[in-house]
């Protein structure tokens, strides 16, 4: 399980593994959490009174005099190992010819051809079948008679959490799918 980390505004910083999480619990540095404890860490005995020491670890925590996370660029770049967070974007659904695409048949096509000075951006990348793909080519979609069944857009920072977090619990889950636009594709089963 990891925790999700939060600006003092409430911006998704980052996901934190346990151990970090405990780090800014344990000293204080948590402005403010939301959800009930989703783990209790236990530590030694104290000696007088032979009481456990717990620490409870929320779901979502807010980092205190996080104000430098505030001022930091959200903007989400679109790395060449990403091609797992674009087919979740598009719902591993194929922009050409609509059908599902398994995982191993997903390749990122740009609509705009890099070899033609295509940027490899979030808003002119889709998921594509690998055949779609090949069809394509070194084309556009209109050159190609392929017009595209849906828009390629870039994730806001919630959205982005959302496809890159793994075991999302209901408390994280549930705050990030409710800062999510209405034009977005993530899905949140049902959170929303």
């Amino acid at each position: 399980m990891r925790i999700l980390a939060l600006s003092i505004a409430g911006m998704p910083h980052r996901w934190m593994d346990i151990d970090r999480a405990a780090y800014y619990v344990a000293t204080d540095k948590v402005a403010w959490t939301l959800g009930d404890p989703a783990l209790i860490l236990h530590g030694g005995r104290q000696r007088t009174s032979g009481l456990r020491s717990e620490l409870a670890l929320p779901p979502v925590i807010a980092l205190a005099r996080s104000e430098a996370m505030v001022r930091h660029a959200y903007a989400i770049p679109l790395g060449r190992d990403d091609n797992f967070l674009l087919g979740k974007r598009d719902r591993m659904i194929c922009a050409y010819c609509g059908d599902r695409i398994l995982s191993g048949d997903l390749t990122r096509d740009h609509v705009h051809p890099k070899a033609r000075g295509g940027k490899d951006v979030w808003t002119n990348v889709v998921a594509a079948h690998r055949s779609c793909n090949m069809r394509k080519g070194c084309r556009t979609p209109e050159e190609a008679r392929m017009p595209l069944l849906y828009i390629p857009y870039e994730p806001c920072r919630f959205e982005h959490f959302i496809l890159s977090g793994r075991h999302i619990v209901a408390d994280q889950m549930s705050y990030l799918a409710h800062r999510l636009p209405a034009h977005s594709r993530v899905e949140t089963a049902g959170m929303r």
